[in-house]
C-alpha cells in the first residue's frame, strides 16, 4: 500500500474560464417577411492566466460579462441567417486579437430552429413554430489562425414501426430477451461531425444531414439499431465530402407489445408500452480511412 505524498510543491494545472448560456435571438427584418435565429452561446478562452488563478493578479484578463457584450455587440452585423459556424469564427477571431492573455477560444453553439407555420397551406411572413430537432456546433481557434469547426444535430426523435429486428445474438445464462424479426425501432439521434475545411455551406450541410439521416432510417431493414448507425454514418460521409468524421449517439427506446392476452384480447402488434429506462445505448463513429 502506497503512502500518501506530504508537502512538496504545487503547480497550476489547465486552466480556462468563459461565459456560458448566453440566449440570443436575432431577428431579420426584409419587409413584412421575417426571419428567425434563436441560439444559445458558450464562450471559453485558454491562455496565459496563470497570474489570475495563482496570484490573484487580473491584469489583462477579459471579464466574462464582457464577452456576453460581445457575442450581442458582434451578433448585429456578423450573424448572418443560419450561419452560426461563420459567426463562431469571427467571435474566436475578436477574442483572440482583444484578450492580451488569450492564445485560443472555443466558441459553442446550440441553436434552435424554427418553421414558419402554415396557414391555408400558405407560410406566414412572421409567425413560427419549433422545429424537429436542435443544431449545434463548435468552432475553435488559435492565434495562429487555425480553425476547427465541428457541428451537429441533438434531439432528433425517430421511430419506424416495423422492418426492424434483433436476431442471431449471444444467448447465456442471463438472456431472457425473445428474437424477432419484427419490432419498433425508436431513437433520439446525437449526430456531431467534424468538417475538414472551413470554406463549407454550413447550413446546407446541416440541412442536408439532418434529411439524409431520416432517409436512410427508412430505406433499409434493420437488423440492429448498430448497423442502421453505420449506414447512416456512411451516407452521411458519401454524399458530403467535407465532413471528414460523424459520430452518432442512438439510445434505443424500446416499445414492449403489451399483455392483452390476461383479459382475453387480442393484440397483434397493434398495443405497445413505451419504456422509459433501463435502455439500450448505442454508439459509434464512421470516418474515412486513409
Amino acid at each position: 500500500m502506497t503512502q500518501a505524498k506530504k508537502g512538496g510543491k504545487v503547480a497550476l494545472g489547465t486552466c480556462n474560464y468563459g461565459k456560458s448560456d448566453i440566449r440570443l435571438v436575432k431577428v431579420f427584418r426584409d419587409g413584412e417577411r421575417h426571419d428567425l435565429t434563436e441560439v444559445h452561446v458558450d464562450v471559453m478562452l485558454f491562455g496565459d492566466f496563470e497570474g489570475i488563478y495563482r496570484d490573484g493578479d487580473n491584469t489583462g484578463a477579459l471579464a466574462t460579462d464582457t464577452m456576453r457584450n460581445t457575442v450581442y455587440a458582434l451578433a448585429k452585423d456578423h450573424l448572418e441567417k443560419d450561419e452560426i459556424e461563420r459567426f463562431g469564427m469571427r467571435l474566436v477571431e475578436h477574442f483572440i486579437e482583444a484578450g492580451p492573455l488569450v492564445r485560443r477560444a472555443r466558441i459553442e453553439f446550440t441553436e434552435h430552429p424554427w418553421e414558419r407555420i402554415e396557414v391555408d397551406g400558405r407560410p406566414h411572413e412572421h409567425s413560427f413554430v419549433r422545429a424537429a430537432g436542435v443544431r449545434t456546433a463548435r468552432v475553435e481557434g488559435d492565434e495562429d489562425g487555425r480553425m476547427h469547426i465541428e457541428a451537429g444535430i441533438d434531439d432528433l426523435v425517430v421511430l419506424k414501426t416495423t422492418n426492424s429486428g434483433w436476431e442471431g445474438y449471444l444467448h447465456e445464462r442471463f438472456t431472457t430477451l425473445p428474437e424477432t424479426n419484427d419490432r419498433i425501432l425508436s431513437t433520439v439521434v446525437t449526430a456531431n461531425w467534424e468538417y475538414n475545411t472551413t470554406e463549407a455551406d454550413f447550413s446546407g450541410v446541416w440541412r442536408g444531414v439532418r434529411e439524409q439521416i431520416l432517409a436512410t432510417l427508412t430505406d433499409h431493414y434493420s437488423p440492429s439499431v448498430q448497423n442502421t448507425l453505420y449506414r447512416m454514418g456512411e451516407a452521411v460521409l458519401e454524399r458530403f465530402p467535407e465532413i471528414e468524421r460523424i459520430h452518432f449517439s442512438l439510445p434505443n427506446r424500446h416499445h414492449i407489445l403489451y399483455d392483452l392476452e390476461r383479459f382475453g384480447i387480442e393484440n397483434e402488434g397493434v398495443v405497445f408500452h413505451a419504456d422509459a429506462e433501463p435502455y439500450g445505448l448505442i454508439e459509434g463513429a464512421v470516418e474515412r480511412s486513409s
